[in-house]
Parts: structure tokens; C-alpha cells; sequence
């Protein structure tokens, strides 16, 4: 990543489409972001011309960086969480640059993207070893970075603990939907947290997503071993974690 400079990234999520102009010196947005809604049914054409209408609206014309729900292999999306099932298989980076007018696009995992940001200007920020990203909300998101370096598309929410998802067992919505307390769904997160670092063995882990919000109340209450800290940029870390990955070139 460079260490001066401007790039843009755009963040596409069940519910909206979002992006800025980043300062990749400092990690933060250079205006308040711009949100439009996810188009219904959120086929691949409708949130290409999504994307496009948001980058109009700001008048940037240098190359975009973009997050999905998907896990993206050579710029191909492979998966499809929360967005129109179309998109399996479709040439994500090459939909967007047309729409874009030919511009340089690249295209990665928002888990992943997030992971980047809160590794360079985060809670992870100047950390040495691995270190896990998990994002809790609808499913569990994740990303592994070993020394800044990122390991795309991890997807450990997929993990199987006794037979069950680790994110049918732990999101923040399986809480929510189940009414557990916090203390309850704390002792489900150190499950799937020990069975993680099992595997894995991590250096630190932070926890992102809107429940991160609250970590007081949860975070305090965790059984496994590896020190977890919350995510510190929130609703732009996808944003940064975009234009980083155009920045430096990134395509998974």
C-alpha cells in the first residue's frame, strides 16, 4: 500500500450500496460517504448500474475498488450471501469496468476487505504474526492476514462445529433471532472461537460487525484463549478495505 495518496472504494451489502474517497495515508473517508440503496432483486446488471450512479454522484474517474458478499476468484464471484444468487459465476470485474466506462476495477471479499483496513489503521494496526478477523451479523465473515498479508477468502463461518455452521451458531442474528442473552451467546462465540484458534492458532482476533458496538458486553465474557479486541472503523472499514485493494493491486 502506498503510504500517500487517494483511491476510492465502494462496500455492496445486502441492504446498500456505499463508498468514498479514502485517504490512504490515514485510513479515513475524505467526505461523508455515499449510500444508495441495494436494487431489488440484486442482480448483477442492477448493481453494476448501482455502482456506477454512486460514482457519478462523486465525480471521482481514477480506478474503483469494490466489496461483495461472495467469495471472488480472479475477479469471478463464486458465492452469494445476501445478494441475488445471478451472481455465481459471473465476471464481476469485468461487469463493473464496463460499467464504469473501461476504468481499472478490482473486486474482492467485503470480509476480506474489512480485514485489511483494521490491519493497517485498526486495532491490528502494526501486529506481527496472524492475525483473524471475524465480522458478526447476518452470517460470520472472515479474514486472515499473516504479517499484513492477507489470505483471501477464508470463509470460517462455514467451519463445522459438531456438525452445525459456526454462523448458525454464533452470528449476531442467531442472538437475535434466538432472544439469547449475552452471556448465552458469548459461551456459543468461545465455541466456535476455540475451535478457530485450534485450527489455526492466531495471534490476536478482532471482532467486528454491529455487535461489535457493544464488546463491553460480550467480549469480557469469552472462554477461549487468544486475546480478541474490537474493531475500531465500523461501517467504513469495507470502504478502506476497497481502496486499499485497488491501491495496491489486489485480486484475489
Amino acid at each position: 500500500m502506498s503510504t500517500r495518496g487517494h483511491a476510492f472504494g465502494i462496500d455492496i451489502g445486502g441492504s446498500g450500496v456505499k463508498g468514498a474517497e479514502v485517504d490512504l495515508a490515514t485510513g479515513l473517508l475524505t467526505h461523508e460517504r455515499i449510500k444508495i440503496p441495494t436494487p431489488r432483486p440484486s442482480t448483477p446488471d442492477a448493481v453494476a448500474a448501482a455502482v456506477a450512479e454512486l460514482v457519478a454522484q462523486t465525480g471521482w474517474e481514477g480506478p474503483v475498488g469494490i466489496t461483495m458478499p461472495c467469495v471472488v476468484l480472479d475477479g469471478h464471484a463464486r458465492t452469494a450471501a445476501n445478494i441475488d444468487q445471478a451472481w455465481i459465476g459471473t465476471d464481476a470485474r469485468a461487469l463493473f469496468a464496463k460499467a464504469l466506462g473501461g476504468r481499472e476495477v478490482t473486486v474482492l471479499n467485503d470480509a476480506d476487505a474489512a480485514g485489511l483496513a483494521e490491519d493497517s489503521y485498526g486495532t491490528a494496526r502494526d501486529l506481527h504474526g496472524l492475525t483473524l478477523l471475524l465480522t458478526f451479523g447476518t452470517g460470520i465473515g472472515s479474514a486472515l492476514l499473516y504479517n499484513g498479508v492477507l489470505v483471501p477468502n477464508s470463509e470460517l463461518g462455514h467451519l463445522k462445529i459438531e456438525g452445525v455452521d459456526a454462523e448458525d451458531l454464533a452470528a449476531a442474528s442467531v442472538k437475535d433471532n434466538e432472544g439469547l442473552t449475552y452471556p448465552e451467546w458469548a459461551q456459543r462465540v468461545s465455541r466456535v472461537l476455540r475451535h478457530i484458534e485450534d485450527l489455526f492458532w492466531p495471534k490476536v482476533i478482532v471482532a467486528g460487525g454491529g455487535i461489535s458496538r457493544d464488546h463491553e458486553q460480550w467480549i469480557p465474557l469469552l472462554t477461549n484463549r487468544t486475546p480478541v479486541i474490537p474493531a475500531v472503523l465500523k461501517n467504513t472499514a469495507g470502504i478502506v478495505g476497497a481502496a486499499m485493494a485497488i491501491d495496491a493491486g489486489l485480486a484475489p
